[in-house]
C-alpha cells in the first residue's frame, strides 16, 4: 500500500475515537466501560445506552483501518484502484448505470437542473428533494445521460448509505477534487445524520471551489431545514413532490382524469409501461405503506436529526413515547377522512350522499331508492370511528390542537397538501379553507376504502352484489368530482401564482372556482364537472345575472365563464365548455 493510501486511511482515524470498550460486571449486572488514553493517562467512564450503538461501530472502524494500514493489498472500498466510504460511480463507469433511462421521457423541472450543470453559476449547490418515488435519481441519470464526453469523464455520481456521515463523504469529495472532478451528484444524502447541522460543507467549501454538486434526497424537511440554516442563500432548490396531471400523461403516458384521480402523484414506475398493480397507489395496503415510510418517517427523521431534536416542540412527547409516526399516519388519514364525510353527509348541493340517493332514484334506466333506506347517522359513525389509528384507550400522550397544528405545518413544507381557499360573498371578511392533496392517489385509496364501510350497514347488505356494487360506484364517483374540483383549483393556483384562485359562495349556489387577476380588475368563474355530458343545470350559475353583477362589483369584469367537465371542448348560451385533460395540459404551458 503507497504512501498516499496510508495517509488517506490516517487522516481518517484521527477522526475516529480511540480506546476500547470494555465490561465490569456489578451486583451480578454487566456495564459497558470505554477506556482511553488522554495526554499520558487512562480514562474511563460508563457508556450510556443511547451512545453505545455509534461508539462501537466507530471504534470498529478504527480498529479496521489500522488494519489496513499494516495488511499490503487489503482495501476499504475500490473503484478503478481509489478508496472511497462511499459508493462512487465515475466517468465512463457512469454510462451502463445512466443507460436504461435516455429512453424514458423527461419531467419538465429537469431544465432547471440542467441550467445549472451547463451555467455559469458559482458557490452554490443545487438541492433536489421530495417525496419518494417522484423521479429524484431518474432526473440525475437522464442529465448525465445527455452529457458530452469532456464533461462526462469529469462526474461522479455518489450513492450515500446509512453508515455514510459528513467526515466520510468530505473524505471522498477531497479525493474526487484532487482528481479533478467537477460534477458531482450525491442521493440520498440526507441519509446521513449530521446532514442538517453540517450541510454548509458542500457550498462553502467544494461549490467556492469549482465544483457543481447536486445533492438530492427524500428527507424533504431536511434539505428544508439546512437551507433555512446552514445553506441559506448558498443553493438552488428543486421540488418534486407535486407532479401535474400533464406531467402525469406525457412522462407516464397514463391518460384520463379519472387515472390520475386513482393514481396520481408518483412516478414510481420511472416512465415504463403502466400497469395497475404497479402504482404507489394501486391499494390500500401500498398506500398505507407509502404515507409510513415516505412521510411520516420522513418526518420524524427530519426533525431527530435537526438541532438535536429541538424542532419537536410539542411533538417531543409523543417521539419519546414512540408514538409520533402512529399520529402523523393518523391525521394524514383524518385530513383524507374528514373529506370524504363531508362528501358523503354535509349540505353541498351537488356532492353529498342526499344528492346521490337522488340522483339514483331518478335514474331512469336503474331506479334505486337503496340510499333512502340506508341508516346514514350509522355509516357516519361508522367512517368517523375509521379514523382512528391507535384506539385512545391506547395512546400514551393525548393529541391536542397543538399537535395537529404543527403536523399539518410539516405536511403542507413538504408540499402534499395545500389550502384553497373559500371567499362568501356576503361577508366580505369571511374566509375559510378548504385542504387539497398533491397526491390525489392517495386520497383517493384511502376514501374508496371507507366507502367500503357501506357494505356493513344491515339494510344495504341486504341490497342484491349488483345493487350495491352500483350504488357504491355511484358514490365513488361524487368523491371523484370533488377531487377533480381540487386539482384543477390547485395546478390553476400554480399556474397563475399572480392572482387569486378561490370558490366563491352566494346565499344560494356557488361558482366552484375564480381566477381573480387584482391587476387588471378582471376575472373569470368557473363550473367544474365530473361529467361528459353538456347540461343547462351545470351552467345556470354562470350566467345568472345577479351573481355576475354582484362578481363584477367585487372582482372587476369578467373576461371568461367556463364549465370544465370530462366531455368534448364546445360552446353553449355564451359558456365556454372545456376537457378537463385539455385545460389541464394547457395550464403553464
Amino acid at each position: 500500500m503507497d504512501e498516499v493510501r496510508i495517509s488517506y486511511f490516517k487522516e481518517w482515524i484521527t477522526q475516529l475515537p480511540p480506546g476500547n470498550i470494555t465490561y465490569k460486571t456489578i451486583n451480578g449486572k454487566r456495564y459497558p466501560y470505554y477506556q482511553w488514553t488522554e495526554n499520558g493517562k487512562q480514562r474511563s467512564r460508563v457508556v450510556k445506552a443511547d451512545e453505545f450503538d455509534e461508539l462501537y461501530e466507530k471504534i470498529e472502524q478504527r480498529k479496521v483501518l489500522e488494519k489496513k494500514i499494516k495488511e499490503s493489498g487489503i482495501i476499504l472500498g475500490e473503484v478503478g484502484g481509489d478508496y472511497f466510504f462511499t459508493s462512487v460511480k465515475r466517468g465512463i463507469e457512469l454510462i451502463d448505470y445512466v443507460e436504461p433511462v435516455k429512453k424514458w421521457k423527461q419531467r419538465e423541472c429537469i431544465n432547471e437542473i440542467k441550467e445549472y450543470i451547463y451555467g455559469d453559476s458559482v458557490d452554490r449547490v443545487f438541492i433536489l428533494y421530495g417525496l419518494r418515488r417522484t423521479g429524484k435519481t431518474t432526473l440525475i441519470r437522464q442529465v448525465i445521460s445527455e452529457m458530452p464526453q469532456e464533461m462526462l469523464i469529469n462526474t461522479a455520481f455518489i450513492q450515500i448509505n446509512a453508515n455514510v456521515d459528513l467526515a466520510k463523504i468530505n473524505m471522498d469529495l477531497k479525493q474526487l477534487y484532487k482528481q479533478g472532478y467537477k460534477y458531482v451528484f450525491i442521493d440520498e444524502v440526507t441519509l446521513m445524520e449530521d446532514f442538517i447541522d453540517g450541510a454548509a460543507l458542500f457550498s462553502d467549501v467544494y461549490a467556492t471551489s469549482g465544483m457543481k454538486i447536486v445533492l438530492s434526497g427524500t428527507d424533504s424537511l431536511g434539505f428544508m431545514f439546512s437551507e433555512d440554516q446552514e445553506l441559506y442563500d448558498r443553493c438552488f432548490m428543486l421540488h418534486t413532490t407535486f407532479i401535474p396531471y400533464r406531467e402525469f400523461e406525457a412522462v407516464l403516458g397514463i391518460q384520463g382524469i379519472d387515472n390520475y384521480i386513482r393514481y396520481g402523484g408518483t412516478m414510481s414506475l420511472g416512465g415504463v409501461k403502466y400497469n395497475q398493480e404497479g402504482m404507489t397507489f394501486a391499494t390500500k395496503k401500498s398506500t398505507d405503506e407509502y404515507v409510513d415510510s415516505a412521510i411520516a418517517k420522513n418526518i420524524q427523521h427530519s426533525l431527530k436529526n435537526y438541532q438535536q431534536g429541538e424542532r419537536f416542540r410539542h411533538l417531543s412527547e409523543l417521539y419519546k413515547n414512540d408514538e409520533l409516526t402512529s399520529v402523523i399516519n393518523r391525521i394524514v388519514e383524518d385530513i383524507n377522512h374528514r373529506f370524504t364525510i363531508e362528501v358523503l353527509t354535509k349540505d353541498f348541493k351537488s356532492n353529498d350522499l342526499s344528492i346521490t340517493a337522488k340522483n339514483l332514484l331518478r335514474d331512469k334506466e336503474r331506479q334505486n331508492d337503496a340510499l333512502y333506506r340506508v341508516d346514514i347517522g350509522e355509516v357516519t359513525e361508522r367512517l368517523r370511528n375509521l379514523l382512528e389509528i391507535r384506539n385512545k384507550s391506547e395512546q400514551i400522550v393525548s393529541i391536542d390542537e397543538y399537535h395537529q397544528a404543527e403536523i399539518k405545518e410539516y405536511l403542507d413544507m413538504l408540499d402534499l397538501t395545500v389550502e384553497l381557499d373559500i371567499v362568501y360573498m356576503s361577508d366580505f371578511n369571511r374566509k375559510e379553507k378548504h385542504t387539497a392533496f398533491s397526491q390525489p392517489g392517495m386520497r383517493y385509496a384511502q376514501s374508496e376504502a371507507l366507502i367500503k364501510s357501506l357494505m356493513k350497514d344491515d339494510i344495504f347488505r341486504m341490497l342484491s352484489l349488483d345493487e350495491r356494487n352500483y350504488v357504491t360506484e355511484r358514490i365513488l364517483s361524487d368523491i371523484q368530482g370533488r377531487m377533480m374540483e381540487d386539482i384543477v383549483s390547485l395546478e390553476t393556483k400554480n399556474a397563475y401564482p399572480k392572482c387569486e384562485v378561490f370558490k366563491l359562495i352566494f346565499a344560494t349556489g356557488e361558482f366552484d372556482m375564480v381566477v381573480f387577476d387584482s391587476e387588471n380588475s378582471s376575472c373569470s368563474i368557473y363550473e367544474i364537472k365530473h361529467s361528459d355530458k353538456v347540461v343547462p343545470n351545470q351552467y345556470r350559475h354562470l350566467i345568472d345575472k345577479q351573481k355576475c353583477d354582484d362578481t363584477e362589483f367585487r372582482f372587476g369584469k369578467i373576461t371568461g365563464k367556463y364549465v370544465i367537465y370530462r366531455g368534448e371542448t364546445c360552446e353553449v348560451e355564451g359558456v365556454q365548455y372545456v376537457n378537463v385533460e385539455e385545460y389541464l395540459n394547457g395550464l403553464g404551458r
